[in-house]
């Protein structure tokens, strides 16, 4: 699939020597929708702010729909809409003005029709005269998405949208997002929010203190990565786990009443059958077996722990 996302070798530290960014490389593909995740300082942001002009890289270029970014950023940019995570607009503008404005930045010419529409799509409609000092916080936050909207934009990035809004909100803008998808727009967006991304996205980026430590499509990382979970629900309860169990890794969980076996589901042999023998020879009795896969956000912990040690490992 072509890219309209071009990212190679973007690094930026600051003048305090912050590395931010270190050598990303991230091509992101037309029309899909794209979850970047990393933990606070990760560089998410950074990056983010890089692709739409507002931060100046250190190295590196960006092409966004054949235009180069840093040599024509006005051509760039008019085709990316961004909502961040400040709420940063006119407050004393009414909300249809606001959007007018907005569109008449990027030189589009009026569409009323076009612009009606994405503030009904957002719920904003009733409210479509009324100043944005005198909206909620949540309100105001979709007056952040419509205006990020307001030039049509082919491109979307959508910068932690969901973080401290109401149930209302997250509902009406993850419906947005799949009518946007369907129209060929290109979603991106960072989240806290990973139960979102893996209901959401098509592919997954993992980014951690300014490296991208993968990029993968949803199913394969979670096929390649995931693991599953099997507890074994005790007849009695144990007070420590027999040496004998050692080489299963098992842990004990609620107050010694179940036993938990954490296991490569793609792997050759699981060590189920071993283990549920070893149960019977040693006279332990369980009577529930419950199994279930690891979350996005259990591989999402598991990758950034293991850069983290891998890190730690090549200083000693």
């Amino acid at each position: 699939m072509q890219s309209i996302l071009s990212v190679s070798q973007v690094s930026k530290t600051y003048g305090s020597g912050h590395k931010a960014l270190d050598h990303v490389d991230l091509e992101i593909r037309r029309g899909e929708i794209f979850a970047l995740l990393g933990p606070n300082g990760a560089g998410k942001t950074t990056l983010i702010s890089i692709i739409c002009g507002i931060v100046t890289p250190s190295t590196g270029t960006i092409m966004v729909d054949g235009h180069d970014a840093i040599r024509h950023p006005r051509e760039a940019r008019s085709r990316i809409g961004l909502v961040p995570q400040e709420i940063a607009v006119d407050m004393f503008s009414s909300v249809a003005s606001t959007m007018r404005f907005s569109r008449g930045l990027f030189g589009k010419k009026p569409d009323q029709a076009y612009l009606d529409q994405v503030l009904k799509d957002l719920s904003l409609w009733d409210k479509r005269d009324a100043k944005v000092m005198e909206l909620s916080g949540g309100m105001k936050r979709r007056v952040m998405i419509a205006k990020a909207l307001s030039h049509q934009p082919e491109i979307l990035f959508l910068d932690e949208p969901t973080a401290g809004v109401d149930v209302s909100l997250r509902r009406d803008m993850w419906k947005m997002i799949g009518k946007l998808r369907e129209q060929g727009t290109t979603i991106i967006l960072t989240t806290h929010y990973i139960e979102e991304a893996e209901e959401m996205a098509d592919r997954v980026g993992v980014i951690n203190k300014g490296q991208l430590l993968l990029v993968e499509e949803k199913a394969a990382l979670m096929k390649k990565l995931g693991k599953r979970e099997m507890d074994i629900a005790l007849v009695d309860p144990m007070t420590a786990i027999p040496a004998d169990l050692d080489e299963w890794h098992l842990s004990l969980e609620d107050e010694g009443h179940r036993l938990r076996y954490v296991f490569d589901a793609q792997a050759e042999r699981t060590g189920i059958p071993s283990l549920l023998r070893k149960l019977a020879d040693l006279g332990i009795a369980f009577k529930d077996l419950d199994t279930s896969k690891s979350s996005l956000e259990d591989i999402f912990v598991d990758l950034v722990e293991h850069k983290e040690a891998s890190n730690e490992g090549a200083v000693a």
